[in-house]
């Protein structure tokens, strides 16, 4: 056994006491001390590890994390990638119970998809916010955040660093923004027959195509709940639009109510199942006797006790109807409960009643037919009644349903949603809502440009130029941004079987004539001015693409470690006391 400078003969199979390792290590620490070596002969002699991170994490540093997060990015672009555009396919999407989903909005596929990997959850989430914000061109934003990140990744293995390629993407997205707002189109926001385009564009790519009506039902609902601003503008609030499914019929039944359709029935058969001239009370209390909060005993001796008590209670509700009479209503709709004792004498009046009727109705009922929502009875007066020209329980294939119609001026519609199957009526549903957000973003920003990827291969003839005037590396990067815009008709021209190759040429060649609304037309398979076409988009949705792929893609390449936790252990229960397990349980303290 060597120590230092020391050789002291170790006889064989001489184990040296734990005590005297360490009095040898100390021994040597303060010798290799004034040689500057003392940390390393210490640690080397003792053989300690030091553990920074938990046992079971993973880590991955530089270009491997960088290459794995650009992988996962790209991947869930190009599995939503072939349903772009009005020749886009289909994904059929089934879960863990075996409901199946089939769709091509690209939120509702990432959502459904579950994503585990960080770096493609952060698209899911470009997906999303689009969503949220605009309401459609989520496949769009995805499908360019890819993008942008595969020209990323050709640049970093050119060693670009990555700053450098978020800082070219920076300026890219902004000259971008502007170059959008230069050649938007000004448009009047209460104009139907552009906006039945709009609508008639979102849904081309839809289950709803070849249904004009539905895109005009979009347009009236969306124009019948906006609201003048001070400013002169309008305001749209989406939620304004209720949207009720129900199986059955066909798409072409689908229909707008100008005003609220309750799935509910009438509560009792006694009362009538249609009143016109409606007077309408919204209350958010039961018409129940109310029960104490503590405990209580009555003693009751005698029938005739028992018989008061029970008078007594059924006069307390009939006073309750009387008050809704009272104010002139004919129509009572109650978020809580109605006992059967006050719906007999709501029957008795003629009044028709629906109870627990959804929050969420009752605010919307107040904007379709004015009424206020009361809380107490004693306060329910005449002038605090909603008025709708028509209040009628209807059978809607194998459910009653309340329908309240007719109101002078509703802010407040519904759109009856009829279809085959239950997955037919669902995915309606999610075009319909894209056709009404897009609508609704024209209305509030009266912009628009064309579609087919026009602004795209704008943008990015424009980007090219803007790029040669940039000094630094950026300008890769700001060439990068504009081929990674033009993945957009490259999308729509492969998904219509056409070839990318040959529309390219012939959208840049248009383009740089100073024709701006060349896009692809996928029903001619050839490249044509789609503004005359009459295919528009909202300026609102392409501007909020090209900011949500900017800043993800950016967000994604600054990244250059990933360190992953284990997955967390159920922890341990209590220690067992008492008996069971006792002597385990003893030695935990």
């Amino acid at each position: 056994m060597v120590l230092g400078f020391l050789e002291v003969p170790i006889a064989s199979g001489f184990k040296v006491p734990r005590v005297a390792k360490i009095y040898i290590a100390r021994v040597l620490c303060r010798w290799n001390c004034n040689r500057g070596a003392r940390g390393r002969l210490s640690a080397e002699l003792t053989g300690q590890q030091v553990i920074i991170l938990k046992e079971g994490t993973s880590r991955s540093r530089g270009r491997d994390a960088q290459k794995a997060n650009i992988v996962a990015a790209k991947i869930i672009a190009e599995s939503i990638k072939t349903s772009l555009g009005p020749k886009g396919m289909d994904k059929m999407l089934v879960d863990g119970f075996g409901d199946v989903t089939i769709t091509n909005d690209g939120a509702t596929i990432l959502d459904e998809m579950e994503v585990q990997h960080p770096a493609a959850k952060m698209m899911v989430e470009v997906a999303k916010t689009q969503d949220d914000e605009v309401g459609d061109g989520t496949t769009t934003s995805v499908v360019v955040a890819g993008e942008l990140l595969k020209r990323a990744e050709d640049l970093l293995d050119q060693d670009l660093h990555p700053t450098v390629i978020v800082d070219g993407y920076r300026i890219a997205s902004e000259k971008a923004l502007e170059i959008l707002d230069q050649i938007a189109i000004k448009v009047d926001p209460t104009d139907k027959t552009m906006l039945k385009k709009i609508a008639t564009v979102s849904l081309a790519s839809k289950l709803l195509a070849e249904y004009e009506q539905i895109a005009e039902l979009t347009v009236n609902a969306v124009l019948q709940v906006a609201e003048k601003t001070e400013e002169g503008g309008y305001r749209v609030d989406i939620d304004d639009i209720k949207v009720e499914k129900k199986p059955g019929e066909s798409l072409l039944d689908t229909v707008l109510i100008k005003g609220i359709v309750l799935d509910k029935e009438v509560v009792h058969p006694g009362m009538p199942k249609r009143i016109e001239d409606a007077k309408i009370a919204l209350v958010d209390s039961p018409l129940e006797v109310e029960k104490t909060e503590f405990d209580a005993k009555i003693n009751i001796e005698n029938p005739e006790q028992m018989k008061s008590f029970l008078d007594e209670e059924e006069k307390m509700l009939k006073d309750m109807v009387e008050k809704v009479a009272g104010a002139g209503a004919n129509v009572l709709l109650c978020e809580k409960g109605i006992d059967d004792v006050a719906q007999h004498y709501l029957a008795k009046k003629g009044i028709l009643a629906v109870r627990r009727v959804k929050q969420s109705d009752i605010e919307k009922l107040v904007k379709a037919t004015g009424a206020k929502i009361v809380s107490n009875l004693d306060d329910l007066k005449a002038g605090d009644l909603g008025k709708a020209a028509l209040v009628e329980e209807r059978k809607i294939g194998d459910d009653k349903m309340t329908f309240v119609e007719g109101a002078k001026n509703p802010k407040a519609v519904t759109i009856l949603v009829r279809g085959g199957s239950e997955r037919l009526v669902d995915e309606a549903e999610r075009s319909i809502h894209d056709a009404l957000c897009v609508v609704r973003d024209v209305v509030r920003d009266p912009r628009i440009v064309g579609g087919g990827g026009a602004p795209e291969a704008e943008i990015a003839k424009q980007l090219r130029g803007f790029a040669q005037k940039q000094e630094g590396k950026e300008q890769l990067a700001v060439l990068a941004f504009a081929n990674g815009l033009e993945s957009v008709p490259v999308a729509l021209a492969e998904n219509a079987g056409l070839d990318p190759i040959d529309i390219m040429v012939q959208l840049r060649a248009a383009h740089e004539k100073g024709q701006t609304w060349y896009g692809v037309d996928v029903f001619e398979g050839k490249a044509a001015d789609l503004k005359e076409k009459g295919v528009l988009e909202p300026h609102g949705v392409k501007m909020q693409v090209i900011k949500s792929a900017s800043e993800a893609a950016g967000m994604i390449l600054k990244i250059d470690d990933v360190i992953a936790s284990a997955k967390s252990k159920d922890s341990p229960g209590p220690p067992k006391h008492d008996g069971e397990g006792g002597e385990e349980g003893a030695s935990e303290y």
